[in-house]
């Protein structure tokens, strides 16, 4: 099962956090343990480790000798971070990692820190495209992006239809059944469009 899925740079800022299981300890707190665990790594180690300092923070694994895995990939100045358990594959969750990359970097043609900032409400919906209470639900990154791309024109068809001052209305107001916005009507009479 994945537990936390973090998004942070190399300064330890984060940009994303998701748990999945609850927290015995505040989020920052464990974001900071995490950074600290990953950024003192050499470039050359893998991109998995053993994480039994989590205990603390994510309480103790069942009972068993299982110890938590952090999984992680570094682009540029960011980390992609999850943390998982014995049961995920560390290939697989390095090949899910890139699998989100993709769909980020189809989403805002090249992602960068500052997408992250200011679209999360766009990143959190990629990201519960792809998993769902720590499973994993889809890998196709097409298949992400279609229903990311639906879900946008239909926020923002929304958006237009419940706001008379969009711009994005048809002039003579058919959309309103024959009644103009008050954008379009301002728009005739300034313009004397209007048949009079």
């Amino acid at each position: 099962m994945i537990h936390a899925v973090l998004i942070f740079n190399t300064s330890g800022i984060p940009r994303l956090t998701k748990f999945y299981t609850p927290l015995h300890q505040s989020s920052q707190t464990v974001v900071q343990k995490i950074f600290s665990l990953i950024s003192v790594r050499p470039q050359g180690l893998c991109n998995f480790l053993d994480a039994p300092e989590l205990e603390a923070f994510l309480g103790p694994k069942d009972g068993s000798n299982e110890r938590w895995r952090v999984v992680y990939r570094n682009y540029a100045t960011l980390y992609f971070v999850f943390v998982v358990d014995g049961a995920e594959s560390e290939l697989g969750i390095l090949d899910l990692i890139q699998v989100f990359v993709e769909a980020l970097d189809r989403s805002f043609q090249n992602v960068c820190e500052l997408d992250l900032v200011f679209h999360f409400d766009e990143v959190h919906h990629i990201l519960a495209e792809i998993i769902q209470g720590g499973l994993v639900l889809e890998t196709n990154v097409e298949e992400i992006n279609s229903s990311v791309q639906s879900a946008l024109k239909a926020r923002k068809d929304s958006f237009i239809s419940s706001n008379p001052l969009a711009l994005g209305g048809s002039v003579g107001g058919s959309r309103n059944g024959g009644l103009p916005t008050p954008l379009n009507w301002l728009t005739d009479r300034l313009t004397g469009v209007s048949g009079r």
